[in-house]
């Protein structure tokens, strides 16, 4: 498979500490590649620095063969880069459809003249029946999000990451806080996303949901890439079980 994302000696650094050291991988298009590493090995600072949160101080970033660097975080989401945050922040006050929708709508700088000519112009070109869809939220779409549990909660965190139509999709702690048949559900709906054109790089703490769908692995450990390549590979690197599966997996 092509490479959708290539990260080459990526470096970010907060003052005198270097929270990621030369950091290299790729994400091969249709595939889910998961990221993954102990409490502090620099996770979350990639996706913040592939995203265009942190600034890169040394390294560079591709998106299907385009440079992403020196471009802002809406200019990289344009580009086709979507991301969910470890705590979802929704809209309690809209429904799930409208939570999506206002991920959905990219506004353009004559957008409030419009507003103001025509405030209730609609939504014409805009969908978000795909990433429901693909979320199994169908069923609640029109609930607020006070009504969900919060497995649900989580689906729509992603649902929202999916309604702005990335290439690739970048999760930070999807699982986080849920009950293990809860996760069952969230890795079989992501296991459906490469037919569906969407290519994930996946962060998350639960190993049977990364050893389960992740077709490769690239593990950090203080900053630093220690194994990357094929799940099966790498769940049985020494290496890895040392820093993060632990001498028992």
């Amino acid at each position: 498979m092509s490479a959708l994302l290539e990260v080459s000696e990526l470096r970010v650094s907060f003052g005198a500490l270097v929270a990621v050291d030369d950091v290299s991988f790729t994400v091969p298009t249709g595939a889910i590649m998961g990221l993954i590493g102990p409490n502090g090995a620099g996770k979350t600072t990639t996706i913040d620095a592939l995203c265009g949160f942190l600034p890169a101080a040394v390294g560079s970033i591709r998106l299907g063969g385009v440079a992403l660097d020196g471009l802002r975080a809406h200019q990289r989401a344009r580009a086709g880069l979507g991301r969910t945050f470890q705590t979802v922040e929704l809209f309690d006050d809209l429904s799930v459809r409208e939570n999506l929708l206002v991920a959905a709508i990219r506004p353009r700088w004559w957008s409030p003249f419009v507003d103001a000519v025509a405030p209730r112009r609609g939504t014409r070109g805009v969908n978000v029946d795909d990433a429901m869809g693909l979320m199994g939220l169908d069923a609640v779409a029109d609930a607020r999000p006070t009504e969900l549990s919060h497995g649900q909660r989580q689906l729509v965190g992603v649902a929202r990451a999916l309604a702005t139509r990335p290439r690739l999709v970048l999760l930070d702690e999807p699982a986080a806080g849920l009950d293990p048949a809860e996760t069952a559900v969230l890795g079989r709906l992501l296991a459906s996303l490469p037919a569906a054109g969407v290519s994930v790089l996946l962060v998350d703490h639960d190993m049977n949901l990364m050893l389960g769908v992740c077709d490769q692995l690239t593990v950090l450990d203080f900053g630093r890439v220690i194994a990357s390549g094929p799940t099966a590979a790498v769940r049985t690197d020494p290496a890895v079980i040392a820093a993060y599966l632990g001498g028992g997996a």
